[in-house]
């Protein structure tokens, strides 16, 4: 049965692998012409962050997905081969990953502010703010990720023998499984889009009450509800994996031959539902 699960679950990482890489590839690339083509959004402290996103998505794709689905149909994702694209490609897909989802989170959070009565919280939301800030925090993330250029090498691996890609520092491993996976990953940057999404739902509210130009209100309520059609589909997709990651980590899962398969496949399928956060175009979804 295990040996079925883990059949099923290679299959799934490989087709899911190809449509979210072909999807989203397309529609992240769609979504940065629109941004930038559109002057309203060029304008928007909001649409920057977004564009942003879609950006590094894009990247993000080609390094983990198009790795993973090669992984799984040739047995090699190249990373066994060559140690400059081992550490490289590590290093890029981590940097991609949190730099998205830490503009994801600025958008929710310039949402807010924009639909906030608030004079001083709606002069945050300009444009030059928004590039200081993704700029600072790329290079917090392009910092934070030398590590893994530092410690990802080639080792035989204790199973097959083979030369594989991986950290062997006991300490960073477990800071990349607890805070870079679970928090950095996961829980943190979902609990910060739901908390200032659901806030700047409550503005929307009110938005017809404000002072504001009519033109900037039709542009907020339509940046808040692209927004916030993201923070419920990140919901879908970024939390079921998070969660099995952690049950992952119980050692008495891996007593039972059955149920380590089970929790295996769970882990292929959310991986894949993961995936969909870099997929899902922003402007598709509004």
């Amino acid at each position: 049965m295990s040996t079925s699960l883990a059949f099923i679950g290679k299959q799934v990482t490989i087709y899911g692998g190809i449509i979210v890489l072909i999807a989203g590839v397309i529609g992240g690339l769609f979504d940065t012409i629109v941004f930038l083509s559109l002057r309203t959004f060029r304008q928007s402290s909001c649409a920057f962050y977004l564009t942003i996103m879609s950006i590094v998505n894009v990247g993000q794709l080609l390094t983990v997905v198009l790795s993973q689905t090669m992984l799984n149909l040739y047995g090699s994702d190249g990373t066994d081969t060559s140690l400059f694209y081992c550490k490289c490609r590590f290093y890029l897909s981590v940097v991609c990953i949190l730099t998205s989802l830490t503009c994801f989170c600025l958008a929710t959070i310039d949402q807010y502010c924009a639909t906030c009565s608030r004079p001083r919280l709606q002069q945050l939301c300009n444009i030059k703010l928004a590039r200081r800030l993704v700029a600072i925090f790329i290079l917090i993330w392009l910092l934070h990720g030398i590590p893994f250029l530092v410690l990802y090498k080639h080792v035989p691996s204790s199973i097959t023998g083979k030369v594989i890609c991986t950290v062997t520092n006991t300490a960073y491993i477990q800071y990349g499984i607890y805070v870079v996976v679970l928090i950095l990953f996961g829980f943190l940057p979902w609990l910060i889009a739901v908390i200032f999404g659901s806030m700047a739902y409550r503005n929307t509210q009110q938005l017809a009450y404000y002072t504001t130009p009519l033109v900037r209100r039709e542009l907020d309520k339509q940046l808040t509800v692209m927004v916030l059609v993201q923070v419920l589909v990140n919901s879908f997709t970024l939390l079921p994996y998070t969660i099995v990651y952690t049950l992952m980590l119980n050692k008495n899962i891996n007593n039972n031959p059955i149920v380590q398969a089970r929790v295996q496949l769970s882990s292929d399928i959310t991986l894949i539902l993961y995936f969909l956060y870099f997929a899902v175009s922003i402007n598709g979804l509004n």
